[in-house]
């Protein structure tokens, strides 16, 4: 039989305490909101077909905490107590987190999902992801380029776990359009590392040419001198005015060593920043990834287990070449033991991420190789 506990005074102190939330002045009153809540609660799950599970109790709290101290953030500091003393204070604050509890735990909105994070495929990644982010937060750098790459790995590891939620919370063609960003984000970093210290001067050339397009300089004389700057290399290229844009974008690529090798280059994705990665067989994943991330018809009418095959197998891939990019980076910025703690989990680890790899690679040319795309 169902049971309404809920935690004593004592233990609720305790709890909001480890929340940092300080007032003590407040906790009488929160209390009984608290429990007042609980018993909202589990009056309505009792009456109704919604499955039991215990009340989380710290989720109520948190709920209570944010909307206390939000709905008093609202007001002027000389009417906090008045309100605070209302019956319909009282009334309305319980009143909306047990809704919010309710709906947003109970009845939240799942769509269906091919795989949950105990999966070992989301869940060995997901740890890998962990440490690796951890590590690279913790690693003090000097150099402006080391301090770059630094960050291009973080928002690449970090965009990696973004879509591990999103593929946990059945959002498959959200996932493979933040995919798209990630395979953007390693492209410019391996051209980076490929070309060196001429290339990561270019791109912060080219970073304050883009915040002065985009008017975030307060001088006018400053900003104008950038410009002077970007039509002078612009004519170097013999670029047009209508190819500011672009080469504000791209034109660090000049530098690129051996451009001559590239035929079809170009101040874009596909045939700049891609090509001189060595990263040209994505261009068509790449663009069926942007047809989403455009809201074509493809995004309303997609096939949930295609788009979650294709996102797991192009994440793998990309985590792949980020983390031997990590393992270099890593080695020469820390000391021999910090480097052993990683090779240690990489010994734990990445055999089996190879092997889950190479098997949705299999599952996925056994059902699309020679097929149309979905």
């Amino acid at each position: 039989m169902m049971q309404n506990r809920k935690l004593t005074k004592e233990n609720f102190i305790l709890a909001i305490e480890s929340l940092n939330f300080k007032f003590k002045e407040d906790y009488d009153f929160l209390y009984e909101v608290y429990v007042f809540v609980c018993d909202a609660i589990y009056e309505v799950i009792k009456n109704t077909d919604l499955p039991f599970t215990p009340i989380n109790d710290y989720i109520v709290i948190l709920y209570i905490l944010n909307e206390y101290t939000y709905s008093l953030s609202t007001v002027g500091a000389d009417k906090k107590e008045k309100i605070k003393e209302s019956d319909d204070f009282f009334n309305i604050l319980s009143s909306i987190c047990a809704d919010k509890y309710l709906t947003n735990e109970k009845l939240n909105y799942k769509s269906k999902a091919f795989i949950n994070r105990f999966n070992v495929p989301i869940s060995t990644l997901d740890l890998y992801l962990n440490f690796i982010l951890r590590s690279l937060e913790n690693n003090s750098l000097r150099s402006q380029s080391d301090k770059l790459i630094k960050d291009m790995l973080i928002k690449g590891f970090s965009m990696s776990k973004c879509i591990l939620s999103l593929l946990i919370g059945g959002f498959e063609t959200e996932a493979f359009s933040t995919w798209r960003t990630l395979h953007e984000n390693e492209c410019i970093l391996i051209c980076l590392m490929k070309n060196g210290e001429p290339m990561f001067k270019e791109y912060y050339k080219h970073i304050k040419y883009a915040l002065a397009y985009r008017g975030q300089f307060k001088s006018k004389e400053y900003t104008d001198k950038i410009f002077v700057d970007i039509k002078s290399e612009m004519k170097e290229h013999d670029l047009k005015s209508k190819d500011m844009k672009k080469f504000i974008e791209y034109g660090y690529l000049y530098v690129a060593k051996n451009l001559n090798e590239f035929p079809n280059f170009k101040l874009n994705f596909r045939d700049g920043v891609e090509s001189i990665a060595g990263l040209s067989n994505y261009s068509k994943v790449y663009e069926m990834a942007s047809e989403i991330a455009h809201s074509s018809p493809v995004l309303l009418y997609s096939n949930k287990s295609y788009f979650y095959e294709v996102t797991m197998l192009n994440l793998y891939e990309s985590f792949f070449r980020l983390e031997t990019i990590f393992e270099a980076f890593y080695k020469a910025s820390v000391n021999e033991d910090m480097f052993n703690k990683y090779l240690q989990l990489k010994k734990l680890y990445m055999s089996q991420l190879t092997s889950i790899y190479k098997k949705y690679k299999v599952d996925y040319l056994n059902k699309y190789a020679n097929k149309p795309e979905n």
